[in-house]
């Protein structure tokens, strides 16, 4: 009698599948608090407001970055390793400025006096879009491990491709977060 063993063809990376369960908890979250944010919107106490045209500038960055980012991918997997480290590090340096432009537009809307106790719906921004530029940065300090493994790691060259791929999907979910996000400021102000 012959056995026969069954295994998935299609299995997923471990860390894959971590970092999908992660994207989706982000996501519920998002929608959770832009849930709350409509709801809120109806309250008497609400006040419309301008976004900071930092956050202009900080969109057309993060655009770039997720160009970058994916020609980063390319270039790993045609083993063009140069290539491949400068556009990383690109990213990275795209991301931080990013987040110094997010944190401009902040620092204009505090000079302006629409401070977390102003008003509930400058709270509602400072919440969202600061938890935005909170998962930023961790992709920034991810991007900044890569690139310096990439650059200084003295040890044999390891090409597996699950790390790249893991942080371009990553950049490239928040990248498509904070244009959600923009939108929706935009349309529900």
């Amino acid at each position: 009698m012959a056995t026969e063993s069954i295994q998935p063809k299609n299995k997923i990376h471990p860390h894959k599948f971590t970092l999908w369960v992660g994207i989706g908890s982000i996501v519920m979250m998002f929608a959770g608090l832009t849930s709350a944010y409509v709801v809120k919107r109806s309250q008497a106490n609400w006040q419309s407001f301008e976004l900071p045209q930092a956050f202009w500038y900080s969109t057309i960055i993060i655009l770039a970055s997720s160009a970058t980012i994916h020609l980063s991918a390319k270039a790993f997997k045609e083993r063009l390793m140069a290539k491949y480290r400068r556009l990383l590090f690109v990213t990275l340096v795209l991301g931080v400025l990013f987040v110094v432009t997010q944190y401009v537009g902040f620092s204009d809307l505090w000079r302006n006096g629409f401070t977390l106790q102003s008003s509930v719906s400058y709270s509602f921004l400072y919440v969202i879009v600061g938890l935005h530029g909170f998962h930023v940065v961790g992709g920034v300090i991810a991007l900044m491990v890569m690139s310096l493994k990439t650059t200084f790691s003295t040890k044999q060259r390891n090409y597996s491709i699950v790390p790249v791929e893991l942080i371009s999907t990553y950049w490239h979910f928040v990248d498509v977060l904070w244009i959600y996000l923009l939108l929706f400021l935009i349309a529900i102000r």
